[in-house]
């Protein structure tokens, strides 16, 4: 039964905490500066998250062609660029992570 209350407990704290800023930010206009601020956010993020894995596969600095991950994002990213179209730039990405790494090992 404890497990049950600590369950729901928590799911009333989670909906709580994602309610708050929007019954919040609802009430009051965001400034157009920041609203222009906030677009940059989530590619900030995806970057932070993304660039490690690339930069340093290993925990080691790598910017040599032995890094598969370095050369699949870029491809990556070209196909992304070019075609607009997630689901491609995934597979392209993926694929060629894979192939560099069966080659390089």
């Amino acid at each position: 039964m404890n497990y049950w209350l600590i369950i729901l407990a928590m799911g009333i704290v989670t909906f709580g905490i994602r309610l708050l800023p929007i019954v919040l930010l609802g009430r009051i206009e965001i400034p157009l500066v920041v609203q222009r601020a906030l677009r940059f956010v989530p590619p900030a993020v995806l970057s932070a998250i993304i660039a490690p894995e690339l930069l340093m596969p290993g925990g080691e600095f790598s910017l040599s062609l032995d890094n598969a991950r370095l050369i699949a994002g870029v491809i990556a990213t070209v196909v992304a660029w070019r075609t607009k179209n997630v689901l491609a730039t995934i597979a392209v990405g993926m694929i060629t992570f894979w192939v560099l790494s069966a080659i390089v090992g």
